[in-house]
Order: C-alpha cells, then structure tokens, then sequence
C-alpha cells in the first residue's frame, strides 16, 4: 500500500495549512508541537482576570493584498474590521506613525500643505548620500537627522541592539512617510483581526478527520522513516543538532500588568528615545474594539539576543549569519523526505499572510510532485 502517513512539525499557521490541504486530499496527517497548545506565537487566549483577550506572544494583526488568503482565512474565523493606528511618545509628546503630514507638522511646529511638506523633508535628506547601504544612511537620506534620531535611532537600537550604522539599508526599504494624513500603520487591502483570537482560527483549521495532533512532543528524527513525507516548520538549525553553531535571532521578553480602567487609548504605544529600555507598551483590549472591558491588560516590550534557552522571534540575517545559513540550506538540500517551511524552518521573518500563502503553496507542490512520481524539494522558497 501506499504510504499516505504525514509528519508535520509546528501547529502553527505554517503545519496548519499544510496539514489541512494534505488531510483534504485523504493523507493521514500527525502534527506534533512541543508546545502544550497549538497556533504557535499567534496563540491568543482570554486572560482569567479581565476577560481581555491576550496576544500571549505579542501582538498579531492581519493584513494583507492577497485575496486567496483573505479568503482562505475568512472560511474558519469570523474576521473583524481593524486599523493599527500605532502612536510614538518621543521628547515629551505623543505623535502618529508612520511618520504622517500631521507628524511633519506636529514635529517642526508648522501647518504645511502637502506639497509643501513633501519640499521641506527633501530639504532635510541628506543628499550627499548618493546609495546608502546602511539603515542610518537609508534614514538620512530621506528624511534628515531630525526625524531620524527621533523617530528611528533609539527604537532600532532597542530592537535589533545593534546601531542603525550597522544594519543593512534593506531593512528600511521602504520609508514609511506619507505626505497625507493617513495614519494607518498598513496600506494593504484586507486588514482585520479575528472576532475570536487566532487559538481558534488553527483550531478550525486543524478540524479534520484525517489530522492528529500532539502536543507537548518533540520532535525524533528517528520517527521519520514511519512517514511518507515531514514538514519541518521548527528551527532550522536545530533539526541539525545545531552542527555550524546557532543561527542569531532577537527574542522578546513581556511585562504583562493589568490596569483598572484605560490605561494609555490606543493598542500600541511605541517609545523612540534610547533611555526608555521598553521598545513599546501593547493594550490587548485595543485589538479588539467590538468588545467591552473595564480593565486593560498591558504588555511592556524588551527586545534582546536570544539564547538557547529563549524562544527566538526575528532572524538577524547580517553577512556573517548568511554564510552559517548557507550551511544549512547545504546540509537540508542533502537530505529526504523533509521539507523546511515558515519563519523557523527558512530563517526569515514573515508576516502571518505571507505564512499562509507559502503553506498553501508547498501543499499545492508536494500534491503536484507527487502525482508526477517527483522528488519534494527541501525547500519550496528561494533560500540563496
């Protein structure tokens, strides 16, 4: 007979999507996590004191122009209209971000017009950079020393601890600076969140009768040869017993604390200035604003390195780690029957709508690979 037998690594979006296309398709589909709950750092769940429903791992807004996601997602979650209006206190005062024309004129204590904002911050670039190759040089360049220090600097610091003269340009792509009023953080399309939390979007997901899930197991890669195929969603570097040493990534570390009333008006309040040791302080009742709560439940936010003991969030993928990443990648090409999938298994930061549609994707490639009697590749995304 057949092997129709799945492993899929990770209850999050990644396995879950997978396992839901291969389960439809009459594979006999096992999702294992080590985690005692599925949705992986998009679990959400109602905190006991408040009834506030918690972002456990930081806070996840969906937004995206994908359509087939969009509707991907809306089949096992009720989604909710919501804009991420996303404020900064820096020098005393609270303004707008992305830095907005209200921002501009907030700041520089002026009433431009749009045109006339868009001249004076061309004014303040620093145009004797001609190709920027670090952030800091990205920042000067466009928006001047000014916005930069105040809007930039501390926060990057904070967050990647590593000055913006150090960090790539590509991590600032595109400057977020609008010559409008709009001061909504995304420009997407479809942008909500889940009447419900995420925890129950997976769970819906995962409601199949050809999926098995266990928690609170690890991985053996001993196991492997029971199945036809695995999808990795875990660390990449861990599936190889960390053999060229840890890839580098941030973790973040939460003070969660609750408050008796409306602590700050809004679902994220971020904190620029360098002597602030929190990069931003999250209100969980703010991202859900068709509920009611009389008391609120705060995150403080620390980033710093991650270590073996800690749950890693960002990939820092500066030169030195793309030349150990490229060990990897070498190292998992060689292998069988596994396919690496998600922020984890790719070592690259994604949005939550860019996770789902590489998972719909790679199910989509292995059927296809499959029923063509071809060989899965080990990754289904361009890693070099």
């Amino acid at each position: 007979m057949e092997n129709k037998k799945i492993l899929i690594v990770g209850a999050g979006f990644s396995g879950a999507v997978i396992g839901r296309l291969l389960a439809e398709d009459g594979y006999d589909v096992h999702i294992i996590d080590e985690r005692n709950h599925t949705a992986g750092n998009c679990y959400s769940e109602r905190d006991e004191e408040t009834g506030v429903m918690v972002h456990t791992y930081g806070p996840h807004i969906f937004h995206t122009d994908n359509e087939e996601v969009w509707n991907f997602l809306n089949q096992y979650a009720e989604m909710m209209p919501y804009v991420n209006r996303v404020k900064t206190t820096v020098n005393g005062q609270v303004f707008s971000l992305p830095i907005n024309l209200h921002t501009i004129n907030q700041f520089f204590h002026k009433t431009f017009s749009p045109d006339e904002a868009k001249e004076f911050i061309a004014g303040k670039g620093d145009v004797s950079i001609t190709e920027p190759k670090s952030f800091e040089e990205q920042a000067l360049k466009f928006v001047g020393k000014e916005l930069y220090e105040a809007f930039f600097k501390g926060y990057t610091l904070k967050q990647w601890g590593l000055h913006p003269s150090e960090l790539p340009a590509s991590i600032l792509k595109r400057l977020p600076v609008r010559f409008n009023y709009d001061d909504n953080y995304f420009s997407h399309k479809f942008q909500g969140m889940p009447k419900d939390g995420y925890t129950v979007i997976i769970d819906h997901i995962l409601d199949h009768q050809n999926i098995t899930i266990s928690l609170n197991t690890k991985f053996d890669k001993a196991d492997q040869t029971k199945y036809r195929h695995v999808f990795y969603s875990g660390p990449l570097d861990a599936y190889f017993d960390y053999q060229y040493g840890r890839l580098a990534y941030r973790t973040l570390d939460f003070h969660k604390f609750t408050y008796q009333g409306d602590y700050q008006g809004t679902a994220v309040m971020n904190y620029g200035e360098e002597s602030v040791p929190y990069t931003r302080i999250t209100e969980h009742k703010y991202f859900a604003p068709w509920e009611n709560h009389g008391d609120s439940v705060m995150y403080k936010e620390f980033s710093r390195l991650c270590t073996e003991k800690d749950l890693p969030y960002y990939p820092i993928r500066l030169v030195g780690e793309m030349t150990q990443l490229e060990q990897y990648v070498d190292l998992a090409e060689a292998e069988n029957n596994v396919t690496f999938v998600g922020r984890l298994g790719t070592y690259r930061y994604l949005d939550m709508d860019v996770t789902i549609a590489e998972a719909l994707n790679t199910a989509r490639i292995f059927l296809e690979n499959i029923n063509k009697d071809r060989e899965m590749p080990a990754f289904t995304v361009k890693m070099k």
